[in-house]
């Protein structure tokens, strides 16, 4: 026997999380010049990093041999102050991915179950999996969650709902009224993870009022991130919103100093940055208009999307979006493939700068023209 082999089978048949390539990677494949090569696959800001934030981190740095602060005490009066809820109620994470797999570690085990919906984050099923439990994956609606087809799908095994509003990669968004009658009708006894990652994307109408909804549902999980529109992916900051129980639970199994010196500094800095925040948003809502323009003028099917990035179609079979995948990658333009999502015709791009969001478009022209 080899040592592999005594981990457990649900172990060893997961299928790592792959994550958007790489410039410097492609750039090596292709010999390609890096400074050519744009990345639009992994939803990460255009703009950067939050002004207000780069310059909190620059002058933390010559504290990082010490460590941080555990607590992250700074860091929850301020999120507590911004949302109206008390510092017990906040889990600090390395990126709110971290947050999901803290709430799969706690309410988790072999026999219990997790609902998701298909083409819902790779992660859930993943963190899902590593605990042994069993996956229900609900078939989506439009590319969208089916809620009432969700909650039909809860067993008396099952002790998480993973939903993301807007969802990743398809975009889509349930609407406010059906998310709350869904946690009307849910059982207490099942935590109900709301992700929010791509929350400040969203347009004042179409936010949903769910921290409110702490007050109310004990079996409530909001989780965000720092990683989107605040530009800080590479230091790894997110936090869920919870009930005081259901965070004090987590935190006992989260690691110490799960959030470095610099993440916890950063974001402190960032959550006072609403300029950049502004700007972030009103780029991303040109450069979303810019895109659909562009595929409509192709013919190009897409899904309409409520975060920063948008999902579309290849015409003909996978073996076609493959191809054109591959000559944006010649090209030097990096987005998603989806066969991960059970979408093999389908491509990802993140929403990027208005000559970014040109370049891919005169790319994937060229990519069709050559397909055809």
């Amino acid at each position: 026997m080899n040592l592999c082999d005594f981990a457990p089978e649900y172990i060893r048949s997961i299928q790592p999380y792959q994550p958007g390539k790489p410039i410097s990677e492609l750039a090596r494949e292709m010999e390609l010049d890096e400074a050519r090569v744009i990345k639009l696959a992994s939803n990460e800001n255009p703009l950067g990093t939050s002004p207000l934030a780069l310059e909190a981190m620059v002058s933390a740095l010559h504290d990082v041999a010490l460590y941080p602060d555990g607590s992250g005490y700074e860091l929850k009066s301020e999120l507590s102050k911004r949302y109206g809820v008390s510092p017990d109620q906040i889990i600090l994470g390395n990126g709110s991915n971290d947050i999901l797999d803290l709430a799969a570690r706690v309410f988790l085990k072999p026999g219990a179950a997790a609902v998701y919906s298909q083409h819902a984050f790779a992660v859930y099923p993943l963190v899902v999996q590593m605990i042994g439990a069993n996956g229900i994956a609900v078939p989506a609606r439009d590319y969208g969650h089916d809620l009432l087809a969700m909650l039909d799908a809860i067993t008396p095994e099952t002790r998480i709902v993973f939903i993301a509003s807007p969802n990743n990669p398809t975009g889509t968004l349930s609407p406010e009224d059906e998310l709350f009658r869904f946690m009307e009708r849910v059982s207490r006894d099942v935590l109900v993870v709301m992700d929010e990652a791509y929350y400040e994307y969203l347009p004042e109408a179409n936010k949903p009022d769910s921290i409110k909804w702490l007050k109310q549902f004990s079996n409530l999980l909001i989780t965000r991130t720092f990683s989107k529109v605040y530009g800080l992916a590479g230091v790894r900051v997110g936090f869920g919103l919870t009930h005081p129980d259901v965070a004090n639970l987590m935190n006992r199994v989260r690691q110490p100093f799960n959030v470095s010196s610099i993440g916890l500094v950063g974001a402190l800095a960032a959550l006072q940055d609403a300029e950049f925040v502004q700007k972030s948003y009103a780029l991303n809502r040109a450069g979303m208009l810019q895109l659909t323009d562009g595929f409509r003028k192709m013919g190009i099917e897409y899904i309409p999307s409520y975060g920063n990035f948008i999902t579309f179609r290849v015409a003909g079979d996978a073996t076609s979006t493959l191809k054109v995948y591959q000559s944006l990658l010649r090209q030097g333009i990096i987005v998603r493939p989806l066969g991960i999502y059970e979408m093999p015709h389908h491509l990802r791009v993140t929403v990027g700068l208005q000559s970014q969001n040109q370049r891919f478009l005169e790319s994937l022209e060229h990519a069709l023209g050559e397909l055809a």
